[in-house]
């Protein structure tokens, strides 16, 4: 029995192929209307790599996987750093089981101790990814960065961060703090397909955030071409001559980029 008779609705059944057009249909909107703001943002990006700046990107929970979009991939920029809650461990000689406090996002303090633990220099780029944009931890980082007069550009959902209380004490949120924002247009909530009887299924944000994070380093990659500067990026590793010649280009940023497996 399909959800559409089942719910003796007229509405369209949840299904794959109703995920992947109007997901694809979201893609399409999204490349129209983000394109001002995804110049913005790659202009703020080639400004860091000819500064010999190092892109900082920070997110938690399934924003990580936009972080590794942006930091560390093959086809990116080589001058990039993946800020972690994990640091805390991993760097600052925390004990692992702190990584299990479900409140630790929202303790006062944590963005800062990160931001020491990166140990950015000035002219380094911040890249604050939230899809709420309303998390303690997060717009904590985005204080703390523009605090120390660094260039901050957020990933967020607009429609989702409008709707919901800000959760920082300053009222904040992350959208209000950018230099530039990239909307991803996900829906409040984040999941695109409404199920019968209330809820939805399948997030939006990891795709549309992906586009959106594609499409600014091939802009910065642009500029930096067109001003005579060859951009810096890694080729895959699994191609032969890939993990040397990347580890060639890491050596100019040594001790600013963390490459760890995790």
């Amino acid at each position: 029995m399909s959800v559409e008779s089942a719910n003796g609705s007229g509405t369209e059944p949840v299904s794959a192929e109703r995920f992947a057009r109007e997901g694809l249909a979201a893609l399409h909107r999204l490349t129209e209307s983000a394109r001002a703001d995804v110049v913005r943002a790659a202009g703020l990006i080639a400004d860091c790599v000819r500064a010999d700046g190092v892109v900082q990107a920070f997110g938690t929970g399934h924003s990580q996987a936009l972080v590794l979009e942006v930091a560390g991939r093959a086809g990116g920029l080589v001058p990039t750093n993946r800020i972690s809650m994990a640091d805390l461990v991993v760097y600052g000689g925390e004990h692992p089981s702190v990584l299990d406090d479900p409140l630790l996002e929202r303790e006062p303090g944590v963005a800062a101790r990160l931001y020491d633990l990166a140990a950015p220099h000035p002219q380094d780029l911040f890249v604050v990814v939230s899809n709420s944009g309303v998390n303690n931890v997060i717009v904590e980082m985005a204080l703390h960065a523009k605090e120390r007069g660094h260039r901050l550009l957020a990933l967020t959902s607009l429609a989702h961060t409008r709707a919901v209380p800000a959760g920082h004490p300053s009222g904040r949120k992350l959208a209000d703090l950018a230099d530039v924002v990239l909307d991803n247009a996900a829906p409040r909530g984040d999941a695109l397909l409404e199920l019968p009887g209330g809820g939805a299924v399948s997030a939006l944000s990891t795709l549309t955030g992906v586009m959106l994070v594609q499409m600014a380093v091939a802009e910065a990659a642009g500029l930096l071409l067109a001003s005579g500067d060859r951009p810096p990026v890694y080729v895959s590793a699994n191609v032969p001559g890939g993990f040397e010649g990347n580890l060639e280009l890491e050596k100019r940023y040594a001790g600013r980029i963390r490459r760890t497996a995790s």
